[in-house]
């Protein structure tokens, strides 16, 4: 078996919700297969470019605690899903990164900067007028991405009665 860090790692954007969950188990069982490190990457959006807040002088600690607070989420996120699913051992040798900026911009990036092999991501699955208005990160991901990106989708809970029809 090959040492681990020979091949280039997956790198795992994650926003603590359940569509990163399955992203982020989705990519560690590829990870376990390929052999591959695991980075777990969460963007602090940078609230100076976010609708509807805006840059105040002088309080720049605000947005470091945001930082930390977002640091401590990030390491109970992983220490969830490292207890919840002890048998992948790429989440056992996982690293986290956390960066602050616009997401798609920091996740190409990081990529980058890390040599990532992949992406992995969990979509939320809108369509409609809700991703005309807000746009998909995965989507915009997949189209300006160098290297292979994987969208990772919840599976739908099915109505138990179409299940027995």
């Amino acid at each position: 078996m090959k040492e681990k860090g020979i091949n280039k790692p997956i790198l795992v954007p994650v926003d603590f919700s359940s569509n990163s969950e399955t992203a982020l188990l989705s990519a560690a069982e590829l990870a376990d297969k390929l052999d591959s490190d695991l980075v777990i990457l969460h963007v602090v959006h940078d609230l100076n470019e976010a609708p509807g807040y805006y840059s105040v002088k002088g309080r720049g600690k605000q947005l470091r605690r945001m930082e930390d607070v977002a640091a401590e989420m990030l390491e109970e996120f992983f220490h969830k899903m490292q207890k919840k699913h002890a048998s992948l051992s790429a989440l056992e040798h996982a690293t986290t990164m956390l960066v602050v900026g616009l997401p798609v911009n920091r996740i190409l990036e990081s990529a980058k900067k890390i040599r990532a092999r992949m992406i992995v991501m969990g979509s939320q699955g809108r369509t409609g007028l809700a991703r005309a208005m807000l746009g998909s990160k995965a989507e915009q991901v997949v189209r300006l991405a160098s290297i292979p990106v994987m969208i990772v989708k919840e599976e739908k809970k099915s109505d138990s009665k179409s299940d027995n029809s």
